[in-house]
């Protein structure tokens, strides 16, 4: 029987997908889909368009991936080891007015790095996060949104895909519809919707703003691509249980020791068999004001999706942290998963926890990626159906 849109999963099965251990051949030797990735991190995106290639009996060629955390770029190294990558400032690379001459130096890097078929970026987003009380909407890293636009302007690709948060859309200076102007200044056809990786099979509540922009006849419709790829909502059990009592030698692997009011609290729920901390035991910089963080200091259920994997995780008073059945926070290992990263992926380059914690945190879960890419990868001018 053949396999329809609605049952797609990452090589055949989402749920094995998560669990490899040694990383599967992805590469085929018809004619490659080739991507430049901005703001890469460690490679979100970049894992979901070569999945999404490979599904399609396409390679993947990566002749740029640029991040300014050397960390984040030794990971994505490590598991794209021939992509070009290039530790620098996205900003130093492209001017900063759309609509001025290419620059010399932009030039010179549309001719190394050649033809490309899909630009994708999420710029950093910590300036629209709704768990921004010092900046929201006000950050100028808001508008490093603008460098997507400029390298579409210097790399003339068929597609552009971005992402950052929903609160993008509430920017002070209305970035989100700045760039899709200059898009369709660029001759592109611009879709910006709001996805629900949940919907996706994502066993997390995180929804992104996402704008595509694309050359030729085709446009992508947000809602329409959620539709057509809805899965039903996975757990934290659909994803993690199997790990809760893995091996401790490896960073990725090791539990945080808590201090000690952190571990009082811990014990505390479930002494007590309780998944929210009462108010009282909260510190006062919680306790003593009205707020709606309900979800802080908490404890995860098995049979729910976990919250936003943010690079808090290891820490309850960052969010709804606490494993479901042991006293702890949860680990590197398993925010991986639930951002739908497997286990094949090497974050060894991230020598320390926080670093580790901030690289998975503010990654792009690769399922998203996937999707948006085996819906654009066909549309493409080299694309075999």
């Amino acid at each position: 029987m053949a396999t329809t849109t609605k049952d797609l999963q990452i090589l055949g099965n989402d749920k094995n997908f998560l669990r490899l251990s040694t990383r599967p051949t992805l590469e085929a030797k018809a004619a490659p889909v080739r991507i430049v990735d901005l703001f890469c991190g460690c490679g979100g995106i970049s894992l979901g368009v070569v999945l999404a290639a490979h599904d399609l009996g396409r390679n993947v060629e990566i002749p740029l991936a640029v991040d300014s955390d050397a960390a984040a770029l030794a990971c994505y190294k490590e598991n794209f080891p021939n992509a070009e990558v290039q530790c620098a400032d996205v900003t130093t690379l492209f001017d900063s007015n759309w609509s001025t001459d290419l620059t010399s130096r932009e030039i010179e890097l549309r001719t190394r790095v050649g033809e490309i078929d899909l630009l994708v970026g999420g710029p950093p987003c910590q300036g629209h996060s709704d768990l921004n009380n010092f900046t929201r909407r006000r950050d100028p890293k808001n508008q490093l949104m603008h460098v997507m636009a400029r390298a579409a302007a210097v790399f003339r690709p068929h597609s552009v895909v971005v992402e950052n948060v929903v609160g993008s859309l509430k920017d002070s200076k209305g970035v989100v519809h700045s760039v899709e102007a200059v898009f369709k200044e660029l001759g592109y056809k611009v879709t910006i919707g709001i996805l629900d990786f949940a919907t996706l099979g994502v066993p997390q509540r995180r929804k992104r703003m996402i704008m595509i922009a694309t050359r030729g006849d085709y446009e992508v419709r947000i809602d329409e691509l959620q539709a057509r790829y809805a899965l039903s909502e996975r757990t934290i059990e659909w994803a993690i249980k199997d790990i809760a009592a893995r091996p401790r030698e490896l960073l990725v692997d090791r539990i945080a020791v808590p201090q000690e009011q952190t571990r009082k609290r811990i014990d505390y729920l479930f002494d007590n068999a309780l998944y929210e901390l009462p108010n009282e035991l909260r510190p006062p910089c919680h306790r003593d004001k009205t707020h709606s963080y309900d979800t802080v200091y908490g404890r995860l259920r098995w049979d729910k999706l976990a919250q936003t994997i943010t690079s808090g995780f290891y820490c309850m008073c960052m969010g709804r942290y606490v494993h479901p059945e042991q006293r702890r926070t949860l680990t590197a290992r398993e925010a991986a998963r639930l951002q739908f990263f497997p286990d094949f992926f090497d974050f060894s380059p991230a020598k320390s926890r926080t670093k580790l914690a901030e690289i998975i945190g503010n990654a792009v879960p690769p399922k998203g990626a996937y999707v948006i890419a085996r819906t654009l990868i066909p549309t493409l001018n080299k694309a075999t159906q």
